[in-house]
C-alpha cells in the first residue's frame, strides 16, 4: 500500500515511522521542510497512486478543516480521506459531505496511543463505511497493536471520533481517582512511602492499568512531584463528552468532575493535578509547567 500523511508532529511522525517499518510506502507532507518529503499538499496527492488514500494528522478545528477543503479540490472519483487527528464528530459529518460532492470517501478515525505508540502500537476505533474503511484497512493492520484488539470500525462516519472523545473522557475520570488516591497518601503520616504503594498496586490488584505504570513512572523521576506545577489543560474532548452528555440526558459524574477538577487546577496550585500533569506528559509527552522553588521548609 501506498498513502498519504498529512502532519508529520510527535503522534504523524511516529505513524509514519511504524507504517514504513511494516512494509507500506508513506509519502509524508508537512510545513516543516525539514521533515517533510515533498514541498506542496498537490504534489503529495500527485505521488500517490490510484485510489489514493490520504490520513490526516493535523490539529482539530481550523487546520484540520482547511485540509479537507483543499484535498477536496485535489483528490478525485473514489479516492479517500482519514481524519486521524482529534476532531469534533460534528464536524466529520460535514467533511463526509463535502468529499462526497468530489466522489472522495471520508473516514474518520481515534487513535490514542501517545508517544507511545510506534513501539506497542495506536488503538484505532474509525467511522465511516465499510467500502471506504476497506481501502484503508492495510494501513490499520500496520497501525494497531499486535493481537485480536485495538481495532474497531465503531459505525458510520463520525463513530470513530465519537468513541474516542468517551475513550478520553473516561481517562479524565481515571487519572483524576489516581491524583487524588495520590494527593491524601501523601498527606497523611502513616504513609511513608506513597511510590511504593503504587508500585505494589501494579499486580495482582484490580486498579492496575497503563496509567498506573506511568504515574509510578513519573513518581520515580519526581518523588513528590516537586517540579511540576498542579496545572493540567484540557484537549477539549472532554468538555465535547459532558456536552454530549448533557444533550443525551446521560449522567457524568465522574467525567464532569474530572474535567471541572482541570478548571480548578488553572486557578491554584492543586496538588492533585500535580499528578495528572505528570501521567499526561508521560504518555503523551504533553507539555508540563514547572513548579514554584522549593522553601526553605521543604
Amino acid at each position: 500500500m501506498h498513502l498519504g500523511l498529512v502532519g508529520l508532529g510527535k503522534m504523524g511522525g511516529n505513524m509514519r515511522e511504524r507504517l514504513r517499518a511494516a512494509g507500506l510506502t508513506v509519502t509524508g507532507y508537512d510545513r516543516n521542510p525539514e521533515i517533510s518529503d515533498v514541498g506542496s499538499l498537490a504534489e503529495l496527492v500527485e505521488q500517490l497512486p490510484t485510489p489514493k488514500v490520504v490520513w490526516v494528522m493535523v490539529p482539530a478545528g481550523d487546520a484540520t478543516r482547511a485540509t479537507v477543503r483543499e484535498l477536496a479540490d485535489l483528490l478525485g472519483e473514489g479516492d479517500v480521506v482519514v481524519d486521524g487527528g482529534n476532531s469534533r464528530w460534528t464536524d466529520d459529518t460535514e467533511h463526509g459531505a463535502l468529499l462526497a460532492e468530489q466522489g472522495v470517501g471520508f473516514v474518520d478515525c481515534g487513535v490514542s496511543g501517545g508517544v507511545w505508540g510506534l513501539e506497542n502500537g495506536y488503538a484505532l476505533m474509525c467511522g465511516g463505511a465499510a467500502e471506504q474503511v476497506a481501502k484503508v484497512q492495510p494501513a490499520f493492520d500496520a497501525l494497531k497493536p499486535e493481537g485480536e484488539f485495538g481495532f474497531v470500525h465503531a459505525g458510520k462516519v463520525g463513530a470513530g471520533h465519537f468513541s474516542k472523545m468517551v475513550h478520553n473522557g473516561i481517562e479524565y475520570a481515571q487519572m483524576q481517582a489516581f491524583a487524588e488516591g495520590w494527593e491524601l497518601l501523601e498527606k497523611v503520616e502513616l504513609v511513608d512511602n506513597v511510590t511504593e504503594v503504587f508500585r505494589s498496586w501494579r499486580e495482582g490488584t484490580v486498579i492496575r492499568s497503563w496509567l498506573l505504570d506511568l504515574l509510578v513512572a513519573a513518581l520515580d523521576e519526581d518523588n513528590h512531584l516537586d517540579k511540576i506545577a498542579g496545572y493540567a489543560e484540557d484537549s477539549g474532548e472532554g468538555r465535547w463528552t459532558v456536552e454530549a452528555a448533557i444533550e443525551h440526558a446521560v449522567p457524568l459524574p465522574a467525567i464532569t468532575g474530572a474535567l471541572f477538577a482541570r478548571f480548578a487546577s488553572r486557578q491554584e496550585d492543586a496538588p492533585a493535578m500535580k499528578a495528572v500533569a505528570a501521567m499526561r506528559q508521560q504518555f503523551g509527552g504533553h507539555a508540563v509547567k514547572a513548579g514554584p522553588p522549593p522553601t526553605q521548609e521543604s
